[in-house]
């Protein structure tokens, strides 16, 4: 398994909690760098240019967008928000794809603003968004292959999600934006959130390479770009393996070469949406261990909840936890590892085999640097917690602070509160 080592020590979070209390994510930007630039670089053969657009869903925090544009990097948007951090971090015009569903006008009018290419998610969205954006010069059309690529857990099957266009659709889109003085065209698909397999997004390859040759045949059209969605997963089991990443980008080349090349749509830009396996790995929550309850199974509550990492409570989701200082200590204990949500499945570990813990240990929950904070929530009155950055010198950033009461009362006018 990756990312069992720690980029600090206990000694390290010590210093560091003496400023920022615990909870709090940390994220490591050495190595989210050096990993941002070995995955753009894999797919340096792409004629056309390879441009990754980071996911902000997965980690919607401007200092980190930055780093990632600094790397070359753009981002993948699905709400007004995210348009709106892109654009604070400095992210505008084609490094930003829009790729939304049921989007309100407003979405589009700053998409439009932005210069972002618009990834329509349905035949119905032509209309709509010409009456209230306009139609720009480029617009991409999202792709559900329906029976021709299984889905998985997370994002579902495909016949059943709802995203994107049929085959069909998608040609009598392009056909009718051409129509409607559309000149340029774009091609995607994502039909699968922490995948493993990594033939799974060779195969996505094929088929858009395919229906894109199809399209420009049937509908008279050139598709410039082609979005093989993201969904690559990242090992958060003791037993799983990462996504071949050489090994993907191999795959895709030698399709580009027999399928793109002789079509007449080279040279063709091929763009990524990846955001869990460019930062998750590399974030981490540190937590204290508040109390230590001996019933019918011990548990170990943490000053964190669910509130701060959903993931294993909605989905069952393994990650790994380091109990500082006890790194080489006999893995002989057995424990559930709590939060103080009153809701049962605030777990973050059932039966887990650790360390023996003692109240005040500091423990460290890896693989949170994607679809950790972002999925954070106020339910039961909890709130979310700091986020930090763990600078290449050692020195640590406040990029995001813990909320607090007042925050979670800033909306109500109430007498007394705010």
């Amino acid at each position: 398994m990756q990312n069992l080592k720690l980029p600090f020590t206990k000694e390290t979070v010590e210093k560091i909690v003496e400023k920022y209390p615990t909870p709090f994510h940390i994220y490591d930007e050495a190595a989210i760098r050096k990993n941002a630039r070995a995955f753009s670089a894999a797919f340096s053969w792409v004629p056309g240019g390879f441009r990754n657009h980071f996911a902000v869903k997965a980690l919607p925090n401007p200092y980190i967008l930055e780093i990632l544009a600094e790397e070359g990097m753009g981002t993948d948007c699905s709400s007004l928000p995210e348009l709106l951090l892109s654009e604070a971090a400095g992210i505008t015009g084609e490094e930003i794809m829009f790729s939304s569903n049921d989007t309100p006008a407003e979405e589009f009018v700053k998409a439009r603003e932005l210069g972002a290419i618009i990834n329509l998610d349905d035949i119905s969205h032509i209309d709509y968004l010409e009456k209230h954006a306009g139609l720009p010069e480029m617009l991409s059309v999202r792709y559900n292959p329906g029976r021709l690529k299984g889905g998985n857990a997370i994002i579902g099957v495909p016949e059943e999600a709802k995203y994107g266009f049929t085959r069909e659709q998608v040609i009598d889109a392009y056909s009718i934006l051409k129509a409607r003085g559309v000149r340029r065209f774009g091609l995607h698909t994502m039909v699968a959130s922490n995948e493993l397999n990594s033939d799974y997004f060779v195969e996505t390859a094929a088929i858009l390479f395919d229906l894109a040759s199809e399209a420009a045949k049937k509908a008279g059209v050139h598709i410039e770009l082609i979005n093989l969605g993201g969904g690559v997963g990242i090992p958060y089991k003791p037993e799983d393996r990462p996504v071949d990443i050489p090994y993907v980008s191999q795959g895709i080349e030698k399709l580009y070469e027999t399928k793109i090349r002789p079509s007449g749509l080279h040279p063709v830009r091929v763009i990524m949406e990846c955001g869990r396996v460019i930062t998750g790995p590399y974030g981490y929550l540190v937590a204290r261990v508040r109390h230590k309850k001996e019933t019918y199974k011990t548990f170990v509550g943490l000053d964190a909840s669910m509130a701060n990492l959903m993931r294993p409570a909605m989905y069952g989701a393994h990650h790994h936890i380091t109990v500082l200082g006890k790194e080489d200590a006999p893995v002989d204990h057995v424990y559930d590892v709590t939060g103080s949500l009153c809701e049962n499945n605030d777990k973050f570990a059932i039966d887990r085999k650790l360390p023996e813990i003692e109240v005040g240990d500091l423990v460290v929950i890896h693989n949170t640097g994607a679809h950790g904070h972002a999925m954070g929530f106020n339910y039961n009155g909890k709130l979310r917690s700091a986020e930090l950055l763990l600078r290449p010198d050692g020195s640590v950033k406040l990029i995001r602070r813990a909320e607090t009461a007042k925050d979670y009362f800033a909306t109500l006018d109430y007498p007394g509160l705010g």
